[in-house]
């Protein structure tokens, strides 16, 4: 068994590939940019990369690029890829799905993956706990953390836990060929969050609400306009709002999901002033 791993750079690919590593699972890294040795290019937007990337791989961990994933089916089907398990996104299942960017884009590789020959797995996740680095160059300077919605809840999954469940479904055929809603152990507020943050560094981490038009002023420079009003309608949904957590991680792991406690205890360093 030959797996391709894609976005090798990735938090869960890295994670992932360690796994498979240790464990003595062969396996091949692609990526947009590969900057190791053994490491084939891959960019999931570029068919041209396809063939070499797939080229004795049996199965694929993938993550969800819309604009290449009819030639990348097309290409895995001649390749003779049996099993594809997809990175997705607990989004598509919202109402809203098809009129949210973020989730259109995750449905969209899902619905040609689903519509193929080949065997599809569907990873889908919440909120990734690393979501929460985006504060830390904030945390380390000083600077409060400015939130439209401080009390909104999320469900922070920990990358480790994203990882193992992928080598669980990619390695034992019996979980194969269904959907998992992955999350995390506790429904958190953004609030909540940076307080577990502030008591893992020693020191209260400050919060300032602003209005959601401020922070999308704010988040202009690196989070395109429909992307930010879709987290902006996601936050103001969950504002109050526990999110609704699933059994899914321990059920694939065999052990409890890894709390937003844990993960901040394993990246603590990211918050701290570097000097």
């Amino acid at each position: 068994m030959s797996i391709l791993v894609t976005g090798a750079r990735g938090a869960v690919a890295r994670r992932l590939v360690s796994l498979l590593s240790a464990r003595g699972v062969e396996h091949r890294l692609g990526s947009r940019e590969p900057d190791s040795p053994g490491t084939v290019r891959c960019d999931l937007s570029d068919p041209a990369t396809f063939p070499e990337a797939l080229a004795g791989a049996r199965s694929v961990f993938l993550y969800a690029e819309a604009s290449g994933i009819d030639a990348f089916v097309k290409e895995a089907t001649a390749a003779g890829v049996e099993h594809v398990v997809l990175l997705s996104s607990s989004a598509v299942l919202a109402p809203s799905a098809a009129d949210n960017p973020l989730a259109a884009a995750h449905r969209a590789v899902e619905e040609v993956l689903l519509a193929s020959p080949l065997r599809t797995t569907l990873l889908r996740p919440g909120a990734f706990a690393s979501n929460a680095l985006g504060w830390a160059g904030l945390l380390r300077a000083g600077l409060p953390v400015r939130l439209p919605y401080p009390g909104a809840h999320t469900d922070p999954v920990h990358e480790a836990d994203l990882a193992e469940a992928a080598y669980a479904v990619l390695t034992d055929p019996a979980l194969a060929g269904r959907a998992y809603t992955l999350t995390g152990p506790q429904s958190l507020t953004f609030a909540d969050q940076l307080s577990i943050l502030g008591r893992a560094l020693g020191r209260p981490v400050p919060c300032e609400t602003v209005t959601a038009e401020q922070w999308k002023a704010e988040a202009a420079a690196y989070i395109p306009g429909p992307f930010a009003d879709a987290l902006l309608d996601y936050w103001a949904a969950g504002d109050g709002v526990p999110a609704v957590l699933t059994d899914e991680v321990p059920r694939l792991t065999g052990h409890p999901a890894r709390s937003f406690a844990t993960w901040v205890e394993d990246h603590a360093d990211d918050f701290r002033d570097r000097d």
